[in-house]
């Protein structure tokens, strides 16, 4: 059985669905859940499904000792599912092509620092765009500059609030993730 591990920074809900989906394969299971938040509300949802959490600060992951910590899980994926800070390079060098990110938007628009959450969701309403959507990638060392996996779109009427696109776009997240990783582990 293959062995991911999440890194989110948030309320987790990709992380858990992430969770629930693989609880019930064959193919993999989460082994670790990562993140930079003491009060993250998906050390919570991981618990609950006996994944352990792994708090760290940044210092810890910029200085290599949160590489020596996945090693200990030997995962055969690296998601990351909501985690805002920058992936550092060593992380990257060890796991080539084997750390994958999903963001809120179609790249290459609306990616970059800054560009996350209802960031992202206000600047497409604010923009009046006519479709947006999800973009899972490989993760290099540019914000959301790895290559694209997977995109899947929405059309937009224009008249939607940066909420109800927000909603639109977890519904995507919820539904598409988990297969995406799924097709990368059978492969």
């Amino acid at each position: 059985m293959k062995k991911i591990v999440i890194f989110a920074s948030g309320s987790g809900t990709n992380a858990e669905n992430i969770i629930k989906y693989f609880a019930e394969t064959k193919i993999g299971t989460v082994v670790a859940l990562f993140t930079n938040r003491s009060d993250a509300k998906v050390i919570e949802r991981a618990q609950n499904y006996q994944v352990p959490a792994v708090v760290f600060s940044k210092d810890d992951l910029n200085e290599s000792k949160i590489l020596q910590k996945i090693n200990t899980f030997r995962p055969d994926l690296i998601v990351l599912a909501g985690f805002l800070l920058k992936f550092p390079q060593d992380i990257i060098e060890a796991y080539p092509d084997k750390i994958i990110n999903i963001h809120p938007a179609l790249l290459p628009k609306y990616g970059g620092k800054g560009m996350y959450g209802m960031n992202i969701h206000r600047t497409i309403v604010e923009n009046k765009e006519k479709e947006t959507g999800i973009t899972i990638h490989f993760v290099n060392e540019n914000y959301d500059e790895g290559n694209i996996l997977f995109q899947k779109n929405i059309i937009l009427s224009g008249n939607e609030t940066a909420e109800e696109v927000a909603h639109k776009i977890h519904e995507l997240e919820q539904e598409h993730f988990p297969q995406v990783i799924e097709r990368l582990l059978e492969n």
